[in-house]
């Protein structure tokens, strides 16, 4: 009777080892089998919930590559898009797939309709693999005939408030901000109207060593702003609008700044492929009214000129990374002399496997400098920055390189040990 009992026992446990390694094969052969995915902007949460791919680190080893990118919505949320490239046996395969998200949706509703976005694109993709047998499809909801009307006719509104304390034995500052918006976006028309106010004030204290007394200085920035834009869509290309704006500013030496400038622009790639590429040219031509704080270097207190600009802007993204340059002319009509030339740039670069480069900067050359202050500027108004400083130049420069090694595989998410906001505990 022992013997047939520890025989029933060993029978038992060799069935569980074989079964459990059969299982064990099984996975390993849906892996192996399962479809090599190249996505840079793949999160941990995504690999959890989509786990029948391989992430691989290098596009060379892909069948598929997935490139998103993003834009903010005339709603106030943004539009997300994703463009699926296929590599080998699928190079015949394209496809482009996008949603949009509310302004008052919350990061986890973002995240989960990126994820469902994401898992219907793969499928045409995972069809073609072993795997596709495992993949069930099902609709949830019940489709309505009628289309409910908006009551807001595609307005969207938004208002914040900013505020900001310090305090120490030599020094005291507070900011506070607040701005409005307000857009109408459709596929004919756009209109934008915003406004601010700000106001920072820095209050600094020391001990003159001469007379041991305690003296300060202070300084007070205020500055408001109102602008409005409509913009026309002719077609495909073209588009006409009108920018206009108020502003006063106590560091620009404007108590009022007023532009009224109308433009033409024109996108040699259609608006509907904006998300991928733009090549957009703009030119604007309007009157300028600045009323002046204190007297200008040129003598002025209040003026009207004539400003025009000329703007041009290349965008596109492949996935070998993405590609971003502008450039902007702008000059008084009744002086040439008075402008600005501007250029700016940023590239993003997948060089080779486990290599990224990212490169970023602007340069302006400026001589249009007309609300400058008359005089020179004291010590004081240089250290708490109390009005602008006459430049000829500004530029702004940023270098990023990395580089990562080893499995080419990355499907595997551990979040053992992590802080919040992703750094990882270190025990000594």
């Amino acid at each position: 009777m022992k013997k047939l009992i520890l025989l029933v026992i060993a029978i038992l446990i060799s069935a569980s080892f074989f079964g459990q390694e059969g299982l064990n094969n099984r996975a390993d052969t849906l892996r192996k089998d399962a479809l090599n995915v190249y996505f840079p902007d793949a999160s941990s949460h995504l690999k959890e919930e989509i786990p029948f791919i391989n992430y691989v680190r290098d596009r060379k080893f892909a069948d598929l590559i997935i490139i998103s990118t993003s834009q903010q919505t005339g709603a106030g949320g943004r539009r997300y898009t994703y463009f699926l490239e296929g590599q080998g046996k699928y190079s015949n395969m394209k496809d482009t797939l996008d949603f949009s998200s509310s302004p008052d949706d919350t990061y986890e509703m973002i995240r989960a309709k990126r994820i469902k976005m994401i898992k219907l694109g793969l499928i045409r993709y995972v069809s073609k693999t072993p795997l596709h047998e495992f993949i069930k499809i099902s609709f949830t909801e019940p489709m309505t005939e009628e289309v409910s009307t908006d009551k807001w006719d595609s307005w969207v509104f938004s208002t914040s408030l900013y505020g900001f304390a310090f305090a120490s034995e030599s020094s005291d500052f507070y900011d506070l901000s607040t701005s409005v918006s307000s857009s109408r976006v459709t596929k004919d028309l756009k209109l934008e109207l915003d406004g601010s106010y700000s106001v920072n004030v820095r209050e600094m204290r020391w001990i003159n060593p001469d007379t041991e007394l305690e003296e300060s200085e202070t300084n007070r920035r205020v500055s408001s702003y109102m602008g409005a834009l409509a913009v026309k869509s002719i077609n495909e290309h073209w588009s006409a609008g009108i920018i206009s704006s108020i502003s006063s500013s106590t560091f620009y030496n404007y108590t009022t700044h007023f532009l009224f400038q109308p433009g033409l622009e024109y996108n040699i790639y259609p608006f509907s492929q904006s998300t991928s590429k733009q090549f957009r040219f703009m030119y604007t031509i309007g009157p300028v009214y600045n009323n002046y704080c204190d007297t200008t270097q040129f003598f002025k207190k209040n003026e009207v000129v004539g400003q025009q600009g000329v703007y041009a802007a290349y965008k596109n993204i492949k996935k070998w990374g993405d590609f971003n340059i502008s450039t902007s002319w702008e000059n008084y009509l009744h002086d040439w002399d008075l402008n600005r030339l501007s250029f700016s740039s940023s590239i993003s670069l997948r060089v080779a496997k486990g290599l990224r480069i990212s490169l970023s900067g602007s340069y302006s050359f400026i001589h249009d400098q007309i609300n400058l202050r008359k005089g020179t500027a004291s010590t004081s108004d240089v250290l708490l920055s109390r009005k602008e400083m006459s430049t000829t130049y500004s530029y702004d420069v940023y270098v990023s390189i990395s580089y990562t090694f080893g499995s080419i595989y990355n499907n595997v998410v551990n979040p053992r040990f992590t802080k919040r906001g992703g750094n990882t505990v270190i025990i000594f």
